[in-house]
């Protein structure tokens, strides 16, 4: 049974802990995913951006699928399903397709649009019994080989949105999307407690989890951050281990072709990488 993110948040913000986001882009991934938490007995968001949605046939098919495998799989853990990064459109499509959380990014507009927005979405959310994430500050990125840092989120803005009734709120701190160049500053914690004490005991959302310093991790949770996402660190390993059982030629041994055999190694190494970052998040055991 799929559950808010809402009451496994406000639990991790209390214990000093984050629940782990990770995005699914597939069934393999959201078995390996889901069984990974429930040997952990650890709670777990599985994230949809809106691409990804549209991958796998919309956003109908991503909760049907969901759902069922949360009861064939017999999931007892907290799994709630929630919308990545959604548009003002996708945050209706997936509240009508039963999401049991939705995020809305109005962080790319003037202030008074994103209040504006979030009022509207949260009072649909909380109406329906979803949770809801709304963000403050842009995530940054590399393109071209200029390195965008990440907007630093206005801690007073911060508390604007979080003053709406949100459930979570996403606020830039430096942090990227992808992975993290060579160049790159680091977060800014001067920001994170700056918001954190605007916020109160509202959960922190770290976004571009991938590639951050696992001390860096240990401070952002110190600072609020209750859940962080991660989701090009399992592409990266899930790419590596399929390249190297073909390059090893073991897709012309047998049937080495199945693609029961063929995505096998991928979803061994995202089970790993999940392990690795529930245990450095301090979910496991929490559910």
């Amino acid at each position: 049974m799929l559950v808010t993110a809402k009451d496994m948040l406000d639990k991790a913000k209390a214990g000093k802990y984050a629940v782990g986001h990770f995005n699914i882009n597939n069934l393999e991934w959201t078995k390996a995913i889901l069984q990974t938490a429930e040997e952990l007995r650890s709670p777990v968001i599985l994230g949809v951006s809106e691409g990804a949605g549209k991958y796998m046939g919309g956003f109908e098919v991503v909760t049907a699928m969901v759902k069922a495998m949360d009861k064939s799989l017999g999931i007892t853990v907290p799994v709630a399903l929630h919308l990545d990064h959604g548009t003002y459109e996708g945050c209706y499509k997936c509240v009508k397709a039963g999401f049991s959380s939705i995020m809305f990014d109005g962080s790319h507009f003037a202030i008074d649009e994103n209040i504006q927005k979030t009022t509207e979405l949260v009072h649909v959310a909380h109406n329906l019994g979803l949770s809801i994430e709304a963000e403050v500050g842009a995530i940054g990125g590399e393109e071209d080989g200029v390195v965008g840092r990440g907007e630093c989120a206005d801690p007073a803005e911060c508390k604007m949105i979080a003053d709406l009734g949100v459930d979570f709120l996403a606020a830039g701190i430096g942090n990227i999307h992808g992975v993290y160049p060579a160049n790159w500053e680091g977060l800014s914690f001067e920001t994170l407690e700056a918001v954190n004490k605007a916020v109160g005991a509202m959960p922190l959302v770290l976004h571009g989890g991938t590639g951050i310093p696992d001390d860096m991790i240990a401070k952002a949770i110190s600072l609020g951050v209750a859940k962080i996402n991660v989701n090009t660190e399992c592409q990266l390993v899930f790419r590596d281990a399929t390249r190297a059982y073909i390059e090893a030629g073991k897709d012309q041994q047998g049937k080495g072709f199945d693609p029961r055999k063929l995505l096998a190694p991928g979803v061994e190494a995202i089970k790993a990488k999940v392990k690795e970052k529930m245990e450095l998040f301090g979910s496991v055991g929490k559910a």
